[in-house]
């Protein structure tokens, strides 16, 4: 039996049993097309599925049931992605999990998206409407979903995005692709709530992690980022009947030698209303970085897009504080909210962030805000 199908065939064995399930991908290379592990289950309320793929005394694909505690064995077991674009449609994912209550991911196996010969093939930054390649990873409509432990390299796009997910966690994750792979997002929320993320290093050709629309309820915690970009909100405001983002704390994260640290991005010519509110970036240690904290409402990704127009994305109650370390051009800070919906109440506190030259004070342009600062050290000056 290929490894496709064994894996397909054990998935199903597991979703039909009952109790806490054990799925064992043992210490071996496999070369695996798209595949969708599908739920719900056979019995929601009763039935746990453990998704490891780890090192094992096994040779071949196989279930195991479990009883009392989890086994935790932390040794590497690989999974490759193929390479044939073909195999795969517009915006599909490489490993799709979808519609599983109560699932667990762990194991310390490998998910390498064989991205490089795919990545000429990205035409996002000159088509607004490109055709995406594969995510590594995603999870869809997941609710009480744990990933522990897991690795993922050079996917061919995002490496893991949550869409319409619940109660999330995931801790001790890394991440890598090169600097210059284009849109390898580390992880991408889109329409999900209570989501914690921590203690993981994502180093990307793009943002670290990723916050789009419609998010609630999300705490991303000792995160290091680098290299690629840091930590973004949006890009919001592209499409109408978006969700509001709210309740994102970002806190204890680390960035060195990134372009973007901080990022709020939203799209001029927004055809329709949302907002973003109730966010709160905290403790952040920034080293090198070219554009440490930005707020940008006239974001366009692509030459084919039109940055005419106002953003109609309402930002408020957004609080920076303890942020510190050095910028490498000479804006520190830009604040650059729209005309037609000035960003209101945006809080900084103790924020520190100096020329890593040196040889003058970095600058901090507002443009369209109602800021505040709330004491502790301004440097940059504020709006200066």
């Amino acid at each position: 039996m290929g490894s496709l199908e064994a894996f397909i065939s054990a998935w199903e064995n597991a979703c039909q049993a009952t109790g806490e399930v054990h799925i064992v991908i043992p210490k071996v290379t496999y070369l695996v097309g798209p595949v969708k592990f599908a739920g719900p289950c056979k019995n929601i309320s009763k039935t746990t599925v453990h998704l490891k793929v780890i090192s094992s005394s096994c040779s071949t694909f196989s279930t195991h049931k479990y009883f009392g505690h989890e086994r935790e064995r932390r040794f590497q077991g690989y999974l490759k992605a193929a390479t044939n674009l073909s195999r795969f449609g517009d915006g599909a994912s490489w490993v799709e999990i979808r519609s599983v209550e109560g699932l667990t991911l762990t194991g310390g196996g490998t998910f390498d998206g064989q991205g490089a010969k795919a990545w000429p093939y990205n035409s996002c930054s000159n088509d607004i409407n490109c055709i995406l390649l594969p995510t590594n990873v995603k999870f869809l409509a997941m609710n009480r979903t744990i990933v522990r432990g897991t690795t993922s390299v050079n996917s061919k796009f995002f490496h893991m995005a949550l869409v319409e997910c619940m109660d999330f966690k995931g801790t001790e994750i890394k991440i890598s692709a090169p600097a210059n792979s284009p849109n390898t997002d580390g992880i991408h929320f889109q329409r999900s709530s209570g989501i914690d993320i921590s203690k993981s290093l994502i180093g990307t050709g793009n943002d670290c992690i990723s916050i789009g629309q419609g998010n609630s309820q999300v705490s991303i915690t000792h995160i290091s980022c680098g290299p690629g970009h840091g930590i973004s909100v949006g890009s919001l405001g592209r499409y109408k009947n978006e969700g509001a983002v709210s309740g994102l704390v970002v806190r204890d994260c680390s960035m060195a030698g990134i372009s973007n640290g901080i990022r709020i991005k939203t799209r001029a010519n927004s055809p329709g209303r949302t907002a973003a509110t109730n966010m709160t970036f905290e403790n952040i240690n920034m080293e090198n970085l070219t554009d440490p904290i930005r707020i940008d409402q006239a974001y366009c990704p692509s030459t084919s897009c039109s940055p005419m127009g106002q953003s109609q994305v309402k930002l408020s109650d957004i609080y920076f504080k303890k942020i510190k370390g050095t910028s490498s051009s000479a804006v520190a800070i830009a604040l650059e909210c729209s005309k037609g919906v000035p960003c209101q109440y945006i809080y900084l506190e103790d924020v520190h962030l100096e020329l890593a030259s040196g040889k003058k004070q970095a600058t901090s342009p507002c443009k369209n805000v109602r800021a505040k600062y709330i004491g502790g050290t301004q440097i940059p000056p504020p709006c200066a």
